[in-house]
């Protein structure tokens, strides 16, 4: 039997997060990159979308506030004592990489739309808000498992290209924070099952996973989804779109769809990535766009 979850190891989890992984510090960063022409027609579009992903946790901060007005401790200290620092702090030695390359600074997305305060009214009640968490941690389950897997993509060709300052500096310290923060999201959402959601709440979790599903930093915009599309096919994952489909999705179909044998991810999902692909290779690279 698996074991049982406790908010106690939760807790743990996350202040052992915020003790072993504080915030980098931009003079730990070496931004030398020995071939700037070459890391910009290559990589200029990953990294501006890598930055821009990064910094838009100010936005998740106030979707978060908006969406789970009853959240709870570990949340809370999740998000704004040890995330939300990482996070931001990935976003800006990016963005400084970015500019030592001859890049423009990032631009993040940071309204807040109208649905994700729609249903944060909703989430006052509490049956309501027990679905909206689950929401909530399988969207940041799938996306720290993107990051996880884009960074160690990442550093690997920079190794490859000579580029060892960046990748060991910069990409390799922000690659070994993501996976703590997929165990916090995965943890959390396997005790949220665990601890009993009604059969009428997994079913609207799955329906609005079902209809709301979207790719880290896509933000229902298509020029992001094509961005996304480059950073997937830059990346070396647009060949393996379903075992891409399966790393990111598993959880999800384990725990949403786990009626669905043989289920090893979500449609929804290799549908987003396939989507994403297909548009970038319609319109060309961020860069050229």
């Amino acid at each position: 039997m698996p074991s049982v979850i406790t908010d106690t190891q939760l807790m743990e989890h996350v202040l052992k997060l915020g003790d072993e992984h504080p915030p980098i510090r931009m003079d730990s960063a070496d931004f030398t990159v020995k071939n700037p022409a070459l890391m910009r027609e290559k990589f200029g579009g990953v990294l501006d979308y890598l930055a821009r992903v990064e910094l838009e946790v100010d936005r998740n901060v106030l979707e978060l506030l908006t969406i789970l007005p009853h959240a709870s401790e570990v949340d809370r200290v999740f998000y704004q004592d040890v995330w939300y620092d990482q996070e931001m702090a990935h976003g800006y030695i990016l963005d400084r990489l970015k500019d030592e390359m001859g890049l423009a600074p990032a631009e993040p997305y940071l309204e807040v739309k109208m649905g994700l305060k729609a249903l944060g009214a909703l989430a006052h009640f509490e049956p309501i808000h027990d679905v909206v968490r689950c929401i909530y941690y399988l969207t940041g389950a799938s996306t720290e498992r993107q990051a996880v897997m884009a960074y160690n993509s990442f550093s690997k060709q920079l190794l490859e290209m000579g580029e060892k300052a960046v990748a060991r500096t910069i990409i390799n310290p922000i690659k070994r924070q993501e996976p703590g923060h997929f165990a916090f999201y995965r943890m959390s959402a396997e005790k949220l099952v665990q601890d009993g959601l009604r059969p009428w709440q997994l079913y609207l979790a799955r329906l609005l996973r079902k209809t709301s599903y979207a790719l880290v930093g896509t933000n229902r915009s298509n020029d992001y989804k094509a961005q996304m599309g480059e950073v997937i096919t830059k990346l070396g994952f647009d060949e393996q779109l379903e075992q891409y489909a399966k790393e990111i999705g598993r959880l999800e179909a384990r725990l949403l769809w786990a009626s669905e044998q043989g289920m090893d991810f979500p449609p929804y999902v290799l549908a987003a990535l396939r989507e994403s692909v297909d548009l970038y290779r319609d319109r060309g690279t961020f860069e050229a766009a």
